[in-house]
């Protein structure tokens, strides 16, 4: 059983920049693969990014590309999303989510992902 709590959530203008934080439970977090989605109000949840358990891989949706970064920190059982350059439509609940999974694997698929966060909220002002 894993247990995930974001936090880094808040308001910001567009241009800014935002860090979530994923901390997760348990003494086995390096061998869960970590995602972040997000769920917009009138759109269904969607992939952001996500990356292997042991770091070395990771996946961007192509909105995000150059301007989010995955990564993670085993020793801290913590997952980071660092957010720049945000624009107005990057506002939605963002979540975490874990899945046991060999070490280089990484998924985009919501169905892949067994573990949740109860999600934080991510505004963009123009």
């Amino acid at each position: 059983q894993v247990q995930l709590v974001e936090s880094g959530g808040g308001l910001v203008q567009a241009g800014g920049s935002l860090r979530l934080s994923c901390a997760a439970s348990g003494r086995t977090f390096s061998a869960y693969r970590m995602g972040w989605f997000r769920h917009a109000p009138g759109k269904e949840r969607e992939f952001v990014a996500g990356i292997s358990p042991t770091g070395g891989n990771s996946r961007y949706a192509d909105f995000v590309k150059g301007r989010f970064t995955i990564s993670r920190d085993n020793a801290r059982n913590t997952a980071y999303l660092q957010m720049n350059s945000l624009r107005p439509e990057d506002t939605a609940v963002y979540y975490c989510a874990a899945d046991r999974a060999y070490f280089g694997s990484v998924s985009l698929a919501i169905s892949d992902y067994e573990y949740w966060g109860q999600g934080t909220q991510v505004t963009v002002s123009s």
